[in-house]
């Protein structure tokens, strides 16, 4: 029977590695949320979603466009990582609360007529 020691170091090492990325998209939706302030829990709550969300999908995603996974074999390696998905969550804070500005305004108004405005707004664009 084998010795577990070399799986149980490669657990923790990826480990490890997999706390500092989520210590890095918790940190994004904090900048963020200390910028601007949700209004209401409700929006607090589908903004940090959205943002760990962002950091975590997002930071893979360029991570693996860019082939920069080598860059995790060592300690700066991790850190440019980090900020990369940090980064990351950025512009999906941004698009959620673009989103519940825009409708918030339109709140009032019945859903027939947005979508009219949105067809509208599509047709001038050219989309």
């Amino acid at each position: 029977m084998s010795e577990p020691g070399p799986l149980t170091a490669a657990g923790g090492i990826a480990l490890y590695k997999l706390g500092a990325f989520g210590v890095m998209a918790i940190l994004a939706a904090v900048v963020v949320m200390v910028m601007t302030l949700p209004k209401s829990p409700r929006e607090f709550t589908v903004a940090l979603i959205s943002t760990l969300v962002g950091s975590l999908g997002g930071g893979a995603f360029v991570v693996r466009w860019f082939e920069i996974s080598h860059w995790a074999q060592d300690d700066a390696g991790m850190i440019a990582i980090g900020g990369v998905i940090f980064v990351c969550g950025l512009p999906a804070w941004l698009i959620v609360r673009a989103l519940f500005a825009w409708s918030e305004a339109k709140k009032d108004r019945p859903i027939t007529e947005i979508v009219d405005a949105v067809l509208e707004a599509r047709k001038k664009s050219g989309l």
